[in-house]
């Protein structure tokens, strides 16, 4: 059976950091880890919410007159931007970047991601540890060449290292990828990341995505 591959047509940061992000979930849901999709569920509603508005006013507009609807318009208009503001608000105030909440073994997890522009640096802010309790917090940072091959490929399997290495609650999900070295510091502190990508310069072409024979 072949290996399913994801095709990214472009070495930007931001096509390296989607990619990264759609797997990480995918990992840690196949480890049993229970996804939840609350942020994800407001901001649908959110924006439905908006969309659904717009469209009742343009029809009632269109079917009615201007003079019969002018005053609902008004109200409507009121509560588009509404909806929207806090949508802005929702997305950079409260999801902040997060790509993975959940739980496994009464542990509670909330992973964000982010990148610096013209920096292939792929960053996490993790948050974890039991319901009512102050969670624990680790901001790890790994080059993308750490799990990104020569010829543009995605490697699960050292990204999925990477993540029960330094994140305990993943470690114990999946202790067999835990790295036993001093491994993970080098990557850390991003000693294996050629020097023209630390500047900027020149990255494998033709970025495509695959799962290792040894991925879950």
């Amino acid at each position: 059976m072949s290996t399913p591959k994801i095709a990214v047509y472009s070495l930007s940061d931001q096509d390296l950091k989607n990619t990264t992000d759609d797997a990480l979930p995918n990992y840690l849901t196949s480890l049993k880890f229970k996804q939840t999709h609350f942020l994800a569920d407001v901001r649908l509603a959110l924006g439905y919410s908006a969309v659904i508005i717009a469209g009742v006013t343009f029809y009632a507009d269109y079917k009615l007159g201007w003079n019969a609807t002018k005053y609902w318009t008004l109200w409507a208009v009121i509560a588009y931007f509404i909806l929207n503001g806090a949508l802005t608000y929702w997305i950079w105030g409260v999801e902040k970047g997060k790509i993975f909440t959940g739980e496994i073994n009464d542990t509670l997890i909330s992973i964000a991601s982010s990148v610096t522009k013209h920096k292939p640096i792929y960053n996490l802010h993790v948050r974890y540890g039991p319901p009512g309790k102050e969670p624990q917090v680790l901001k790890i940072s790994a080059p993308f060449t750490s799990w990104f091959d020569s010829e543009g490929y995605f490697v699960s399997t050292p990204f999925q290292q990477w993540l029960a290495t330094e994140i305990p609650a993943v470690g114990e999900a999946d202790p067999q990828k835990v790295h036993k070295g001093a491994e993970k510091t080098e990557r850390e502190n991003g000693k294996n990341l050629p020097e023209a990508a630390v500047d900027g310069g020149p990255t494998p072409s033709g970025a495509r995505s695959r799962k290792s024979k040894n991925s879950r």
